[in-house]
Parts: C-alpha cells; sequence; structure tokens
C-alpha cells in the first residue's frame, strides 16, 4: 500500500520517538517564547537552515550509491551490491514512507519538513506576525501547544 505524502514518515515512526520529537519542539518554543522577538528571529533562521528527514535521506544515499560505484569500479565488483541495497532502500521510502535508515535518524531527532514547519509557524505567532489574523495566545491551528495527542502540522480536519 502507498503511504500518504503528508505524513508518511510520522506514521511509520514509533509513537514515543515522535512524542520525544514533538516534546522538545514544544520545549524549543516555550524557551525561545521566554528568550523574546530578537531570539526568536534568530531561531527562525537557524530553522530554515534545519535539513528535514527527506534531505539527510537523500544526501546519505546518493553519497553511499556514489562511493559503492566508486568502489565497484576501481576496488571490487562487490561493493556494487550496495547502491543496489541503497536504492532499494530509496525506493521502499518512496513508496511507503520508511526504510531502515529513517528509525536511526527520527532517534537521533531528525525532523520531518512539517514538523520544521511547525516549530516556525508557533514562532512566528509568538512573535506576532499573524496577530492580523485574530485568534487566541499560544493557539496554533486551533490545537493548544501543550496537547500531547495534537498533531503537529496544519491539517484539514
Amino acid at each position: 500500500m502507498l503511504a500518504k505524502t503528508f505524513r508518511r514518515v510520522e506514521d511509520h515512526t514509533p509513537p514515543w520517538i515522535n512524542r520525544a520529537i514533538r516534546r522538545q519542539t514544544e520545549r524549543n518554543i516555550e524557551r525561545y517564547r521566554r528568550a523574546g522577538p530578537m531570539a526568536i528571529t534568530r531561531r527562525l533562521e537557524e530553522l530554515e537552515g534545519e535539513w528535514d528527514i527527506e534531505r539527510v535521506l537523500e544526501t546519505n544515499a546518493s553519497s553511499l550509491v556514489l562511493l559503492g560505484l566508486g568502489f565497484g569500479s576501481c576496488v571490487n565488483k562487490r561493493w556494487l551490491l550496495l547502491p543496489t541495497v541503497v536504492a532499494g532502500f530509496l525506493l521502499q521510502h518512496a513508496l511507503q514512507g520508511w526504510c531502515p535508515p529513517i528509525g536511526l535518524l527520527r532517534r537521533l531527532g531528525v525532523r520531518t519538513a512539517a514538523e520544521i514547519g511547525y516549530e516556525a509557524a508557533a514562532l512566528r505567532a509568538l512573535r506576532g506576525d499573524f496577530d492580523y489574523l485574530g485568534g487566541e495566545e499560544g493557539d496554533v491551528c486551533g490545537e493548544p501547544l501543550e496537547d500531547d495527542d495534537a498533531s503537529l502540522c496544519c491539517e484539514p480536519r
């Protein structure tokens, strides 16, 4: 079965890892809320440069493919197995939203683009970027930040 694009990584990540990433994101939001607008602006600049899980996976995969092809042509043909396995993992990830490296990367705290975007949107809201829209303080996409079951992204209901 093909995974839905938007939440495929989170859907294939153990709940305890998703919760840990969510808690860290919420701690970040709270820390920068206390630090003020200048710190929020600096954090938003950091978030612009944060690599999401897709970018990390693609960069590592392409590096391993090139390594395997280089060693396969110069050292030993058995190295050609490496790019074959990596290509299989990438195909599995594209179709299912999961492959073996995803579990390790998520345990290391690598976030999805949606999770990074959630933190950025919350910080922008705290900084007042969306004040012209109305709403209540601490309310992002209609869900309180402290709600452990709340989705990290603004999905249509």
